[in-house]
């Protein structure tokens, strides 16, 4: 198993790079930042070929290259992302505020990917040999989607976009978010988890569900109640 994170954009985006049997095979992208020339390097560099793209949510440092990216293999790759956050995808300037209007002058091809599919809670989104579960996970955004990746012989990788950071969460301050959802959310979905899972964010660094659940703030505060 390679995972490969791509720190990328002016917002510090991750974007996850999975592949089960590393270089010179197939992969999966998880989002795509506004910076696809990093990543089509990053897969010519490996020799990767993209098979499928999933999208934690729709704001435009996470899909701002999805079209560019999918393009730039040559060949139509899948993009998996919730219907709540489809219009997002489709439109990244006019609805990303700040950020959708430093994107418009930047010189990027914002057309969206020819191959867009829906997601649902508890979907398997099968790609390169692996098989993910969308974990719906609102409040962030609408569509807000968790990964999770269970692989023989290795703890669990849980894909957590911007709902679960380091220390933190997700933002609910911007259209479609809610502190009262998110943390819904992160009791139904995400607390359940085995402690081993491993925290592979949208933002800064690596963590694991045991680490949140004992020192992130708001995971304790959530636990008491």
């Amino acid at each position: 198993m390679m995972i490969a994170g791509l720190r990328l954009w002016i917002a510090g985006t991750n974007a996850w790079v999975v592949s089960a049997t590393g270089a010179g095979g197939e992969c999966v992208l998880i989002d795509a930042p506004p910076d696809p020339g990093a990543i089509l390097g990053h897969l010519q560099e490996h020799d990767l070929r993209l098979v499928a793209l999933l999208a934690t949510h729709g704001h435009v440092d996470h899909i701002g290259g999805v079209g560019e990216v999918c393009r730039g293999q040559g060949e139509d790759v899948p993009v998996h992302i919730h219907d709540h956050d489809r219009h997002m995808l489709l439109d990244p300037v006019g609805t990303s505020g700040t950020l959708g209007q430093i994107l418009d002058y930047e010189d990027f091809d914002l057309r969206p990917p020819e191959l867009l599919s829906g997601l649902d809670d508890g979907q398997r989104v099968a790609g390169a040999g692996m098989t993910f579960t969308a974990v719906h996970t609102p409040g962030h955004t609408q569509g807000s989607t968790c990964f999770l990746l269970e692989v023989d012989g290795e703890a669990p990788v849980l894909f957590s976009g911007d709902h679960l950071f380091a220390g933190s969460i997700g933002r609910t301050d911007l259209p479609g978010g809610s502190h009262e959802q998110l943390m819904a959310s992160m009791a139904e979905k995400i607390l359940p988890l085995d402690d081993a899972v491993q925290v592979l964010p949208g933002h800064g660094e690596t963590t694991t569900i045991g680490k949140e659940r004992t020192t992130n703030p708001f995971l304790v505060e959530l636990l008491r109640h």
